[in-house]
This record gives structure tokens, sequence and C-alpha cells, in this order.
């Protein structure tokens, strides 16, 4: 029997090389919602990154070649922009893209698998970086508190719509 409300776990974020950082969490919901919620420009900006934060999404062109953009905008006004490039998109299995944070060193390739088991999605995201330099400064930047932050956001989203 499935619980309508879930204790959430925190991502398992692991490094299984030195330019490489793998991330699994899984959500009480059905895979087609958490892939809506990857994708929608309306859902990703009520749960991508840290509460203190507004989102604006400028772009999300989520097809092969397209292009996406946003701005997390703290509350004193500090802006921290996000860009890159979609390389494949198969609903509702896998995403590949591109991913530059603004005023960080490098551009990494993050691919995000979706696999749906008794009604819960598992996202497995693999982030390729170009050098070990960049992998460790990503990881020293706050990324798992920001990350999980925005996994507990997604998980209490994916109660409301699905």
């Amino acid at each position: 029997m499935k619980s309508s409300q879930s204790i959430a776990k925190p991502a398992i974020i692991t490094t299984p090389n030195d330019t490489e950082i793998r991330i699994v969490r899984t959500f009480d919901a059905p895979c087609d919602a958490v892939f809506s919620a990857y994708t929608d420009p309306k859902l990703v900006a009520q749960w991508m990154g840290p509460r203190k934060y507004k989102m604006a999404i400028e772009q999300l062109d989520v097809r092969p070649g397209g292009r996406w953009r946003f701005t997390h905008i703290d509350t004193d006004g500090t802006k921290y922009g996000f860009h890159g490039e979609f390389r494949e998109v198969v609903r509702p299995e896998r995403i590949v893209q591109t991913w530059n944070f603004e005023g960080m060193p490098g551009e990494s390739l993050q691919t995000a698998l979706f696999q749906e088991h008794d009604g819960r999605t598992t996202v497995t995201s693999i982030v390729k970086f170009e050098r070990k330099e960049h992998r460790d400064g990503m990881l020293a930047s706050g990324m798992e508190n920001g990350l999980n932050e925005g996994y507990d956001r997604l998980d209490e989203l994916l109660r409301t719509i699905h």
C-alpha cells in the first residue's frame, strides 16, 4: 500500500571518478509526472533550487538543440545564472543537456535517467565535468544542500500534480 505522505530521503551523491558526480533520488510519483516537472517551465520554476531563491526562466526549449536559461535571484537581489543546450530528450526516459553555472569555470554534461517502479520514479543524474577541478568546485559550492532542498520542493510539488 502506497502512503500519501513519504519521508523524503536526501539524494545519494557519489563521485564515481575524477570528473563525474552521480546523483540518485526516488520520488513518490509516476515517471510522466516527474519528467514533466523537469521540462515544463511553470513546474521547473516551482521546485528547482533552494527556497530562498526566486526562479526566473528566460528560456526552456526542451528538444534536441533547444536552449535553456534561468536565473536564481537571492533575497538581496544577487543573481545566479545557468544556461545550456539540450542534446537528447526521450520522454519520459532521458534528458541529456549541457550545463553552465555562470561564474564557475567549464561546462558540464548532465544525463538524467528516469525509471519508474511500482508508481515511484528514480532519477539518476550523471554530471560529467571537463576537469576534476571543475567537479570539485561544484561540490564545494554548496550544491548538495541546494540540490536536496530543491528535491524536497519537487516532492511537495509532485504531491499536488499527480
